[in-house]
């Protein structure tokens, strides 16, 4: 493996498409490049569970970045080789900070090897029954009967699905608390907002920061599209918008490339992989 450049892409509305999908053609460079030595993967706000259903045809040799940084994991097997927790008083002041949460959202809580989403069925608003709906057939989605069951096994990760107005009140009263890291973002795909909500210093930039110093890579190059890429976009040492990118990130981005459904992480690598044998 080159160690000279670490290259970290975001998934949702970057390396994927508009369609939720990876092209044939950006599974078939970036494994080519990897054989060939490119450091490469991805760092994303899904599960490693999610994020395989669409990633899985990618033959990765780094740890892959999910949940925003609180779990690293085998892209190929979907094994989780570290994960970040809550604490036992986080958890207490979660239950007392959101007792929304069984109306708005789900917990995403550790038991062994897996990864369950924890969910108390009945009555949700409009957006989270929306995810609720698209997931019924995701044997991850445990149903359990209360707020405290909510946090069962080890629980990592919360997330809450509303409309902005509903949201924004909710993510300036978890923020407040700093022992944790707060996301506040409207969704790639549909048009609620989401508050996830991470054990500290679980974010992409600093699971990024970390891979460069256990594997002494030379430098990071990433790729991204959102607000939750703005740390690691600051935190690179070359960063590059899609084209449809927030103009906040492209406005901090070392270049704008092309769109997510023209490729365009897939095109830069490859050229720079020609760029870099031609010298």
């Amino acid at each position: 493996m080159d160690k000279s450049v670490l290259y970290v892409t975001d998934l949702d509305g970057t390396l994927m498409q508009s369609n939720g999908t990876l092209s044939a053609y950006t599974v078939s460079v970036i494994n080519r490049l990897v054989e060939q030595g490119l450091a490469f993967t991805y760092a994303t706000a899904r599960s490693v569970e999610s994020a395989r259903t669409i990633t899985g045809g990618l033959r990765l040799s780094l740890p892959v970045i999910t949940r925003n940084g609180a779990v690293l994991a085998d892209n190929e097997t979907g094994k989780h080789l570290e994960k970040a927790l809550f604490t036992e008083e986080e958890v207490a002041l979660l239950k007392e900070l959101l007792p929304e949460l069984p109306r708005v959202g789900f917990v995403s809580c550790f038991s062994g090897e897996k990864m369950f989403k924890t969910y108390v069925p009945g009555e949700h608003t409009v957006g989270f029954e929306k995810y609720v709906q698209y997931y019924r057939n995701d044997p991850m989605m445990k149903p359990v009967d209360s707020l405290d069951e909510l946090f069962f096994g080890q629980p990592g990760y919360v997330t809450l699905i509303d409309d902005r107005e509903k949201m924004a009140p909710i993510y300036e009263r978890v923020r407040q608390y700093t022992g944790w890291e707060c996301i506040f973002q409207k969704d790639t795909y549909w048009d609620e907002y989401w508050v996830e909500i991470c054990p500290r210093n679980c974010t992409k930039a600093k699971a990024i920061l970390k891979m460069k110093e256990r594997y002494d890579f030379g430098k990071v190059v990433v790729f991204g599209d959102s607000v939750n890429d703005l740390p690691m976009f600051r935190a690179a040492d070359e960063s590059y918008a899609v084209a449809n990118a927030l103009e906040e990130l492209k406005g901090i981005a070392t270049g704008v490339i092309g769109r997510n459904d023209e490729d365009a992480v897939a095109h830069f690598l490859e050229t720079r992989g020609a760029e870099i044998r031609k010298n």
